[in-house]
């Protein structure tokens, strides 16, 4: 007990004011951008007083169509990311964690790993890059095939997490009473990494949908998602309206966030074997 308290970095001199600074630099801004989107001035630092007229702007203004085509493409994109990546990520967990040591095994899993270790601007460039000397048309098509190779890694940790956590023995027992593999995983494997790829679909549904610096350098002519469309904007003067609609969609992030954090929570206990 002596030796875990020891170690115990709450106790450490500093740890509490370094956390508060953190919090403060990080979270302030949000706070702000939240408070003056219900300003009823146009001005973004003098207060006018509480109105919802800039939420309204964003559904009936005059760049309302702008905003909800943006809005359209970026929640289709982030569906077909999310689903694609999910289901390359599903079978990536059950090869890395069911499938034993083999040859390779760690390039893989750095392999898997790499978009999240790569910094993103990297990425997006290696990826118009790529998709230029290829010969890919860049749009629509561009954003959802780079999202969903970027999407995976996010989607395989808390997959390959909570299949980590379910005992070998529950298809073993399945595959004993005569059951073949695929049947052993469709109505015994399936169910219990349920929480974990719910869990793992909505973190890369909400990275592709958040996602700006790659979007932006591949998305082409024409298309725009609701953070290019957002910067787009906010290259033009900031306006109480963009607040409004970026604290709508950090609304939608947490709630995203959260949802998958409580599903993961949820489901992490249930995979193992009573003793």
């Amino acid at each position: 007990m002596q030796s875990a308290k020891a170690f115990d970095v709450k106790h450490y001199p500093g740890f509490l004011g370094v956390t508060v600074l953190c919090l403060f630099i990080l979270y302030t801004p949000l706070i702000v951008v939240m408070v003056y989107s219900f300003n009823d001035s146009l001005s973004i630092t003098r207060w006018g007083g509480f109105s919802l007229r800039w939420y309204v702007e964003v559904f009936n203004g005059v760049e309302s169509a702008k905003f909800k085509s943006a809005a359209w493409n970026s929640l289709t994109i982030a569906l077909a990311a999310g689903i694609t990546s999910t289901m390359i990520a599903v079978a990536a967990a059950i090869g890395m964690v069911r499938g034993g040591q083999f040859a390779g095994k760690s390039v893989s899993f750095a392999l898997l790993s790499m978009p999240i270790m790569v910094p993103e601007i990297v990425t997006a460039v290696a990826t118009l890059v790529f998709f230029s000397a290829i010969g890919f048309t860049l749009g629509y098509g561009s954003i959802v095939v780079a999202h969903i190779v970027f999407c995976i890694p996010f989607a395989y940790l808390p997959i390959a997490a909570r299949l980590q956590g379910i005992e070998s023995s529950f298809e073993e027992a399945a595959q004993d009473l005569y059951a073949s593999r695929w049947q052993a995983f469709r109505h015994v494997l399936l169910p219990i990494m349920a929480p974990g790829i719910l869990s793992g679909f909505l973190l890369a549904f909400i990275i592709s949908l958040d996602d700006f610096i790659i979007t932006n350098f591949i998305k082409g002519a024409g298309v725009e998602t609701l953070p290019t469309a957002i910067f787009g904007a906010v290259r033009q003067g900031i306006k109480p309206n963009i607040m409004a609609l970026s604290t709508l969609m950090l609304l939608f992030s947490i709630a995203i966030v959260t949802a998958s954090y409580l599903i993961g929570r949820k489901g992490g206990g249930s995979g193992r074997g009573e003793e």
